[in-house]
Order: structure tokens, then sequence, then C-alpha cells
């Protein structure tokens, strides 16, 4: 129940920061600590105090509630002011800041023209919003620009928001210009102007989604809602944001099965190509072996070498005169070949029976060895031989 209590007041403290009532929401937020201490308030009170709302419970006569020691609020305020003291920046970070406030509309915001392609503004919010990150940029005012540049892109990256921008945008109060100032001089346009032009993402969800979920430092910053001038475009659509999360996944999803589909054509074509060669391939006219499955049954010999090799009964049809002394050569160089490779593997065999008789002084196996006779070395030999003489 306390939490649930805490939990109420800071909401009503949040209420009456958007209000621009500081004090009151600095007295909320201390009540919500006493109650049930969280991070939450104290985030929330660290902001007020490190932005000037007010520089301690006493000096706007806001009196801390019971609990607190001056323990409390002097440690805290020493946290606020040693925070400030480190996170230094630089003129031109102040300057750039500055520029952005006073930006008319979103395309001088990003820097680009009226016609800018998707292209060209995603390329100006990557390079602003890591300029702009808060957990970079440490100027007054760095956050409010980090969003304006957030706003700016989800609203113009947006094809239809776009266009009714570039319709109506112009004829809008400044982004800069007080809220009070706004519907005084346009009660009824700055209603649907903050309607139609309010970004569907929060700028942290946006930049997640640029950059991966993290700033390139590492560094975790917390936003804390400050009454700021941009505030009022910034109303988070987690919903929205998470069904274009899912969007995006199954689009990378579908990208990433095309891309393996590309990778694998290549393959499936080899494997469509041998299995059309198959096919369509004729079995060989001859072959050295006896092979009645092919066909391959009757016995003939080389003119020229002698060399033995097996044809079908319908090879003496196709192979006449010039074709058949063209096919026979090709026999006899095959013939060659064949008795090559097997004399090498009489002579390895041999060789690895000799070495193993020693190794172990097995006399068998020696015996073995030195009896082994090297048939296709022989047929090689005789047919070199044969060939000479020729």
């Amino acid at each position: 129940m306390d939490k649930d209590e805490a939990d109420r007041l800071i909401e009503k403290a949040k209420l009456c920061l958007r209000s621009g009532r500081t004090d009151r929401a600095l007295q909320l937020l201390y009540e919500a600590q006493n109650i049930y201490p969280s991070t939450r308030a104290r985030v929330l009170i660290d902001a007020i105090l490190r932005n000037g709302g007010s520089t301690g419970p006493e000096t706007n006569h806001v009196q801390p509630p019971a609990g607190w020691r001056d323990e409390d609020i002097r440690h805290q305020d020493t946290n606020s002011a040693s925070g400030d003291e480190k996170k230094s920046y630089t003129e031109d970070q102040r300057q750039g800041v500055l520029r952005i406030k006073n930006c008319k509309d979103f395309y001088e915001i990003l820097g680009v023209q009226k016609n800018a392609t998707d292209e060209d503004l995603k390329k100006a919010y990557r390079k602003l919003a890591l300029k702009f990150h808060p957990d970079k940029n440490f100027a007054p005012g760095a956050t409010d620009a980090f969003k304006a540049i957030g706003n700016a892109y989800a609203v113009l990256s947006n094809p239809e928001k776009r266009h009714q921008y570039d319709q109506y945008g112009d004829q809008s109060a400044t982004l800069n210009a007080p809220q009070h100032s706004t519907h005084s001089r346009h009660p009824g346009h700055y209603r649907s102007f903050h309607r139609d032009f309010e970004a569907d993402i929060s700028p942290e969800e946006l930049f997640n989604i640029f950059f991966g979920g993290r700033f390139p430092t590492g560094n975790i910053h917390v936003y804390t809602n400050q009454g700021a001038s941009y505030s009022q475009f910034y109303q988070p659509r987690r919903r929205r944001a998470y069904e274009r999360r899912e969007e995006v996944v199954e689009e990378n999803q579908s990208q990433n099965t095309f891309t393996a589909l590309l990778q694998l054509l290549p393959v499936l074509v080899l494997i469509l190509i041998s299995v059309f060669t198959q096919m369509m391939a004729t079995n060989p006219p001859y072959s050295l072996f006896y092979k009645p499955a092919m066909g391959l049954v009757v016995s003939r010999e080389t003119q020229h070498m002698g060399v033995p090799y097996y044809v079908d009964k319908s090879f003496e049809k196709e192979y006449r005169g010039a074709a058949l002394d063209e096919l026979e050569k090709t026999i006899e160089s095959d013939y060659i070949e064949h008795l090559q490779g097997s004399c090498w593997k009489e002579k390895q065999q041999k060789s690895d029976l000799a070495n193993l008789g020693q190794l172990y002084r097995d006399e068998r196996l020696k015996q073995k060895a030195e009896s082994m006779r090297l048939d296709n070395c022989e047929k090689l030999h005789r047919l070199v031989g044969r060939q000479r003489v020729k």
C-alpha cells in the first residue's frame, strides 16, 4: 500500500511539473520518498534541484517531510552540484543547442531541404542524434534539442505526416514558443497541430532503433520530465513503438530468408545441371572391362597395341575407318594410364609389407613382400616394349 501511495504522489508531482508548479512537485516528491523511498522520486528531485527549480526545500518555503535530515538534503544538493561540475561542455555544443532551439520548422532542425529524400533524413538524424545525445552533450538544453531532432525525423520520415506538415506546419507557432502564447494567437489551430504532428515514437526509442539499443559510449542516461519547451511534442507511444519493432523484426527475417535463398541458388543450379546431364548422357562406346549391365559384352583388341576392350553389338556399324583408329588410340591411352596406376599401387603394397616385416622383425611378412608379383607392372613393361619394337 505504501508503494502505491508513493507512486500516486509521484504521478501527481509530474502533473505539477508540467504545469510549472515546481515547488508543489518537490513537496509531493519528498512525501513520496518518505512513504516509500524509490529511484523514481530521487531522480525527479535531483532533476528539479539540478535545473534550478529550487535550490533546496528551504529556499521556496518547501519543508521536507518528517524523517528527512539536514544531512540528506545537503547530500542531495552536493551530489547535484558535483554531478554538474563533472559534466562540462564546449562552446560549440552550447551554440548548437541554441541553433536547434531557434529553428522555426522541422526541416531547419535537421538541416535539410524540403525536397530531402528519406536517405537524406536518415543521414541528418544519425549525425545530429549522436551530436546532441544527452550522454555526450551536457550543454543546457541538450536533452530538449535531442528530443526536437527525434520528433522532426519521426514526423518527416512518415509520408502522411510529412504531407500534412508541409501543408499546415509553417502556419503554426514556432517550436520554442510558450504554450500560452500559442493558444492566444492560434486558439483552434494549436490543438490540430499538436495532434497531427505528434511523433508516434519517443526520441529514446527512435535512437534505440537506429543504434541498436544503446549509445556508442555505453553510458546510461535517465530522462526526466523537466517541463521543457519541446515536451509537448513527445508523448511516448509504447504500443505503437512495439508494433513497429515487430514489423522491423519480421522485415529483417524476410530479408534474411531471401538472402539465404540467393546464397543457395548457385548450388541448386549446379545440382539441376548435374541431374540434367546424367539424364541426357549416353553410355560410353567401350570399356576396358566386361560390363554386361551396360551391354559392353563383345570383346575386341586394338589394331596397334593389342589392348583388349569391350563394346556393344552395334559397335561395328558406328565405328569404322578413321573414327575407329581415333577411338582405339584413346583406348590404348586409357589402358596405359590404368596400368601405370595399378603398377604404382602394387609397388606401394610391396614396399609397405617389406617395411612392416623389417619394423616388427617378421620373417613371414618379409617373405610375402619378396614373393609378391607385380602383374600390372609386368603388363606395362611388355606393352611399352612392344610399342618400341613397332
